[in-house]
């Protein structure tokens, strides 16, 4: 999906979402017996899209320098010091010039052979910010602050060398600084998906005779990789699931465990299973996985790290450690 495409989707989407809402009074009348209507305050923490002319942007600023903090609290263990990391995700920064920035159109995409980072295709600021707000970071998403989205936006900005590392980004300049976007001339509605009318992508005769009635499968998602990211519900953590009763599956989930860790299949981290074969019988592995836990680090399984979990009580974090181990 283009950039373009999910900002045309985002706003049909809003429409769409707006046109089903039952008020108060409709449920009552229109509708009776079917649900209620949703109140206020629900419409409100839903509804916090942000449009590519910056309405539904709420006010707040952020400097490079605090979204550095942030970025290296937070966001270097997926995407690397400089955004330019291709271990978990595919690189953020890098690909663009001065050059891009002044036309407003990334030379490289035109080159099949250079691989695509996200400041690459951004066309639109406010995709950008809408996405670190809703969705980041991976294993805690809604949990930065409206002036830390700002921030970690405007470091990023500062990564592709769009910004100067003392700019602070806000919610009055943002829409100055989308002019200086490497591909923000790249978008365009010369396709037949922008209008209801116009000329489809692709062409082709209907057959009326002597039709083909074998159905052959052309491509298929080859079964070694079919689950390869896990259990996508358990994953969801607690903005859109309830947790899980029962065992400590449930301290794993609310504590976005398993984001990056399977139960038997490994995430972005090793699977649970793969740590309680690795450490079987060690004496003193439990304490060192507390520890681990609490601390964060890396090396045991890779380069990459855990991040630490000061906020995990030390009877929940034994308690967790011993379930992982008894996978």
């Amino acid at each position: 999906m283009t950039w373009l495409a999910g900002a045309t989707y985002v706003a049909a989407m809003a429409a769409l979402v707006a046109a089903l809402i039952v008020t108060p009074a409709q449920a009552g009348g229109q509708f009776p017996g079917v649900g209620r209507g949703a109140k206020p305050d629900e419409i409100r923490a839903w509804d916090i899209d942000v449009r590519p002319d910056f309405k539904g942007l709420p006010p707040g600023s952020g400097s490079v320098a605090d979204g550095q903090k942030v970025w290296d609290g937070k966001c270097a263990a997926c995407h690397g010091t400089f955004g330019e990391s291709n271990e978990v995700f595919t690189p953020l920064v890098g690909g663009t010039t001065k050059k891009d920035i002044e036309s407003g159109r990334v030379a490289s995409l035109t080159k099949p052979e250079v691989g695509r980072t996200t400041l690459m295709k951004l066309s639109t600021l406010s995709t950008l910010w809408d996405y670190v707000h809703r969705a980041m970071p991976w294993n805690a998403p809604k949990s930065l602050s409206t002036d830390e989205v700002y921030a970690v936006v405007a470091y990023m900005l500062y990564l592709g060398d769009i910004l100067p590392e003392s700019f602070v980004l806000s919610d009055r300049n943002i829409a100055e600084v989308q002019q200086k976007l490497p591909n923000r001339n790249g978008m365009t509605r010369s396709h037949g998906m922008w209008e209801a009318k116009g000329k489809g992508d692709v062409a082709n005769v209907a057959c009326m005779k002597n039709c083909a009635t074998d159905v052959r499968l052309a491509s298929a998602f080859p079964e070694h990789a079919k689950g390869s990211h896990g259990d996508l519900a358990q994953q969801m953590r607690i903005t859109a699931f309830p947790v899980i009763a029962g065992d400590k599956s449930d301290l794993a989930k609310r504590m976005a465990c398993l984001a990056c860790h399977g139960v038997d299949k490994r995430i972005v981290g090793p699977a649970f299973k793969e740590i309680a074969a690795r450490y079987k019988g060690q004496d003193g592995a439990a304490a060192r996985l507390v520890e681990k836990v609490r601390r964060g680090g890396s090396g045991a399984w890779g380069s990459l790290p855990m991040p630490p979990n000061p906020d995990l009580g030390d009877a929940d974090t034994a308690a967790l450690v011993q379930w992982v181990l008894a996978q």
